[in-house]
């Protein structure tokens, strides 16, 4: 996306005239009609023209900038319909008219330059190619033929390949030689404050024991910024869980420029926003927080169910440590709470609902993390699980992997192992990486012993704003597969306010998946982009026909309409989400230091 910038690297401010230079023809029917109503209708005949021509051009565009053309119509139809105003309760067109005609709006650059993009599409120059290309223009390799095309064919893609190898070299891991060095002295150095030994660092127990809780503790072993210290010490005062393993401390550098560790220090130290809005609604949590409507699809304690053959229980209502984005915030006391897990009578009528639904086939164990559980706790409710027949799949969500590798010591796998029957039940894992900087050959050894089982292993990432810039969810992907985590899911991140700092526009992960997932072998990206609608369920994002936008609201953010994945078996209500502003987040990314025209 082009953001006109000055020789400082400051956004300017976008004037309202750019807008009506992309499409003047637009500008023409909003100052000519009358009114509003005028104005839609007028503009409607213009859209429905320009579409037939369009679709009987043969010459003039090439394909795929017909197809932006033509999608972008349909866009700006949804956009300016009285359906859409009823449901947003804002009308585009009536700010478009307005501006046209010279009236004062309140409107945002993120909102002007939604429209200058849409306008510059419609009109047949969207700017997603270099030019529009004409059928007759230049070598094309199709014109080829034989080994003369598939050598022009195969120089292409090596072209394309090194610009993404440069930009992957951006990206370390955890398992780069200088990484695990780094993190070896790291490892001494909270040895050293703990007063510990190497063998209380491999016991999960001493880990989980030693789970740093107060920022006057982490700050003698990391720096942290003022910023950083300030939200740690109102998550303290106001009882909002908090917490890290030595682990995963020792995978942050001391310096707090988070050059490397930007990722893995979000993903445990609250922003400042997230501490105080949580303080703020602490008492009324439960439905502030409750994104997905989780008090609506439990049709008992314990248990949530949002589609047909599939049923979540939750015996475990804590972490080793919190993710700062976690979409149950709102049921976690405090990490590791003693008295996080369900009384057995509670967990025996949840298991007693499983027995008397037999369409769920399969169950996940959540919470919290149910691996944190006691190995006899976990072979409890396996063992459990394991006698009710419906019962083919029992997947496990832990993040173990991830925090905590020890956690998975013989006893544990062996577990896991007994209640794995080839042909008739399966034990899965569905772990959480969420950036290549995790990754270690702690975990990757973890990944190896549960592997060794036959046990599979997936990964469910969600897109934040530290895993999104260019490729950097390919590095993670890559990776994950060669220790043996195959992606299942890669979650938008939750339209919750308190991690509005976290949250990416819906354009830049389908643009992820479409410019740079797709550079990838397939077996390297089998996860699918979703966004998970609440008390329905997931939808997935490369379906264009199941969202769709529906306004533009004056701020620069998006408002979509999604449909239910069961839209094709019976009438279910859409959902309305209001995105985050793309050209907020591109503001973002360039304070991070980001060539914004390569987004």
């Amino acid at each position: 996306m082009d953001i006109s910038k000055d020789n400082n690297g400051d956004f300017k401010k976008v004037q309202f005239g750019q807008l009506w230079l992309r499409n003047p023809e637009i500008r023409s029917v909003l100052i000519n009609a009358k009114d509003i109503e005028s104005a839609r209708k007028k503009l409607f005949e213009y859209l429905n023209l320009r579409e037939v021509r369009i679709l009987n051009d043969t010459r003039r565009y090439h394909p795929l900038e017909k197809a932006i053309i033509l999608e972008s119509v349909s866009v700006l139809k949804t956009i300016i319909s009285v359906s859409s105003e009823m449901e947003t309760g804002i009308s585009n067109l009536e700010l478009l008219y307005n501006l046209a005609q010279g009236k004062s709006v309140d409107v945002s650059e993120g909102f002007i330059l939604e429209f200058v993009h849409l306008f510059r599409a419609i009109s047949g120059d969207s700017g997603v190619y270099n030019r529009s290309v004409e059928l007759d223009e230049g070598p094309d390799f199709k014109l080829k033929k034989g080994r003369e095309a598939a050598i022009q064919r195969s120089d292409t893609l090596d072209r394309e390949d090194r610009k993404t190898d440069i930009i992957l070299q951006k990206y370390p891991s955890g398992l780069d030689p200088n990484v695990i060095k780094d993190r070896a002295r790291h490892k001494q150095r909270i040895l050293r404050y703990f007063n510990a030994t190497e063998e209380d660092w491999d016991d999960y127990h001493w880990q989980n024991k030693h789970v740093i809780r107060k920022a006057d503790v982490l700050k003698k072993i990391i720096n942290l910024t003022n910023n950083e210290e300030k939200s740690i010490r109102i998550a303290n005062q106001h009882r909002i869980p908090f917490g890290i393993t030595p682990y995963y401390i020792s995978l942050m550098d001391k310096n707090p420029s988070r050059k490397r560790d930007h990722a893995v220090r979000a993903q445990v130290i609250p922003p400042l926003h997230y501490s105080l809005t949580v303080a703020e609604n602490r008492a009324t949590r439960s439905e502030k927080f409750d994104f997905m409507g989780e008090h609506d699809t439990s049709p008992i304690q314990l248990v949530t169910r949002r589609y047909p053959q599939i049923a979540i229980i939750k015996p475990y209502n804590t972490c080793a440590q919190i993710c700062v984005y976690c979409q149950r915030n709102w049921e976690i006391n405090q990490v590791l709470d003693p008295h996080a897990f369900a009384r057995t009578e509670l967990i025996e009528s949840a298991l007693k609902w499983f027995e008397e639904h037999p369409a769920i086939q399969e169950v996940l164990i959540t919470g919290g993390d149910p691996l944190v559980m006691s190995d006899a706790k976990i072979e409890y409710l396996l063992r459990r699980l394991s006698t009710i027949e419906n019962i083919q799949r029992i997947r496990i969500g832990t993040r173990m992997f991830v925090v905590l590798p020890q956690r998975f010591t013989d006893n544990l796998v062996d577990i896991l192992d007994r209640y794995h029957e080839f042909g008739k039940r399966e034990i899965a894992i569905a772990t959480h990486f969420e950036h290549v900087w995790e990754l270690t050959p702690e975990a990757v050894s973890a990944i190896e012993k549960v592997r060794k089982k036959g046990l599979s292993i997936y990964n469910q990432a969600v897109f934040t704003f530290e895993n999104s810039r260019r490729f950097e969810l390919v590095a993670l992907r890559r990776k994950l597969r060669l220790a043996g985590v195959d992606p299942y899911y890669t979650f938008n991140a939750k339209g919750k306010d308190e991690t509005r700092e976290y949250r990416v526009p819906i354009a830049r992960l389908l643009q992820e998946r479409k410019e740079e997932a797709r550079l990838m072998p397939g077996l390297d990206r089998t996860d699918e982009p979703v966004f998970n609608v609440p008390r329905l369920g997931k939808n997935h994002l490369r379906a264009g026909q199941d969202h769709q936008v529906l306004a533009i609201l004056p701020d620069g953010r998006r408002v979509y309409r999604f449909l239910p994945w069961e839209k094709n078996i019976k009438l279910v209500p859409a959902y309305t989400y209001k995105d985050v502003s793309i050209f907020e987040y591109l503001k973002m990314l360039h304070k991070r230091g980001e060539n914004i025209d390569d987004y």
